[in-house]
């Protein structure tokens, strides 16, 4: 019987809190292959979701839906995520990260072909919001796991699996047009992306983190609050707010306030998108040489200064090169609250990630209508300087707390 070496994901608990699901690896699987199994993980995540995002246009014909429609439509997504919040930290907290994700992995593609069948509106609806619930599963089991790997190292390593998320969107954007310019239908689109998960779930799922779950103290997520996730949430919401911002309207801002030729309006958000990116996979780097604290505040300046940019200097070059700036602040923003509060010491990891999500992923939907009834009322410009003053915001709040200590 192979031998398993056990270690606590987090630091002691108190005597009131609930106790830890223990994650144990197998000593002769090494802690890279670990890693890599972790990353696919994330990867295969990100290519499902950029599957279905590549297809919006062709389903939104084939069902003649107006722009409005449409729009209300895709609330069903990010609704069914945020209602599944609690029920995904306790299914993750009592059966393991690694059952949870196992499961919910495969699960997430197989309702993306079943988005792909939809007929009508209403139906799209439903399977919107039944794409938002697994994939809020796999989202909170998938980061339960990044912690949980991170702790196999003496240094952080939670920013590159972000990376792999980051990069499975422009492959699966890549894919997306491959398949469009194949005259390739979208079911079998999305039958392909499932095989592939499908097969990454079969191969790796024996290398993921394992935990054992202990007798548990019943908790409810809607208890008091901790302080410290709260304010971790709210850093996550100022990120994620300029995500979304920077998703849904850097286009229209290159197009009506920077003016550029149609084949350059795309420029701002590919350069937002690269340093993304590459700011992630640089981000361990730079948590280990000037601490995630520091990096922290700096990323919230690159954020604020990168929008001062783009908005005073309104050209193709500075714009972009603002854009940049932007990119690379929010690169590793979530991935390193989610490493802190998956180390929280009164709660366990999948419930404190549900909590620091649930606040978090506000900002991802507040962010684009903040954008635009800003612009309602006075311009895209105003907008964009409004979303810069989140960054101002992740300074100050890493500044005046200890939420985030300068520790590898």
């Amino acid at each position: 019987m192979k031998t398993l070496i056990e270690e606590p994901v987090s630091a002691p608990v108190s005597e009131h809190a609930e106790p830890e699901p223990i994650p144990s690896f197998d000593i002769t699987i090494s802690r890279e292959r670990i890693r890599i199994a972790v990353a696919l993980f994330y990867f295969c995540q990100g290519l499902a979701f950029a599957s279905w995002a590549s297809r919006i246009p062709d389903i939104k014909s084939a069902l003649n839906l107006s722009d409005a429609q449409l729009g209300t439509l895709l609330f069903a997504l990010p609704f069914g995520q945020l209602l599944t919040m609690p029920l995904s930290g306790r299914l993750v907290t009592q059966y393991g990260s690694h059952r949870v994700l196992r499961v919910a992995a495969p699960l997430y593609a197989l309702v993306l072909t079943c988005i792909a069948l939809v007929s009508t509106g209403w139906q799209l609806g439903l399977a919107l919001l039944a794409f938002g619930i697994v994939g809020n599963m796999c989202n909170i089991a998938v980061n339960t796991q990044g912690v949980a790997a991170e702790q196999l190292y003496s240094r952080s390593v939670m920013t590159s699996f972000h990376g792999a998320w980051s990069i499975a969107g422009f492959t699966g954007a890549l894919i997306g047009l491959l398949m469009i310019n194949l005259h390739v239908d979208t079911y079998l689109h999305f039958w392909i992306i499932l095989i592939c998960v499908v097969i990454n779930t079969v191969i790796n799922q024996k290398y993921l983190v394992r935990h054992v779950v202990t007798e548990q103290r019943k908790t409810s997520f809607f208890t008091k609050p901790d302080g410290v996730l709260i304010q971790l949430g709210i850093i996550g919401f100022c990120s994620m707010a300029t995500e979304g911002a920077m998703f849904d309207w850097s286009g229209i801002y290159f197009k009506d306030i920077v003016r550029a030729p149609s084949s350059l309006v795309v420029v701002g958000y590919a350069s937002f998108m690269i340093m993304m990116a590459a700011g992630r996979f640089l981000g361990d780097w730079a948590i280990r040489r000037i601490g995630r604290r520091t990096l922290l505040q700096a990323s919230g300046c690159f954020i604020f200064v990168g929008m001062g940019i783009a908005v005073v200097f309104p050209t193709v070059t500075t714009a972009s090169l603002g854009f940049m700036l932007v990119g690379l602040g929010v690169a590793c923003v979530v991935p390193s609250i989610y490493s802190a509060a998956g180390r929280n010491a009164n709660i366990s990891p999948g419930v404190a990630l549900a909590m620091v999500s649930s606040v978090s992923y506000l900002g991802f939907l507040m962010g684009p209508p903040l954008i635009g009834y800003v612009a309602e009322l006075a311009s895209l410009r105003y907008s964009y300087a409004v979303i810069g003053l989140f960054g101002l915001m992740i300074t100050t709040l890493i500044s005046m707390t200890q939420v985030v200590k300068n520790e590898n």
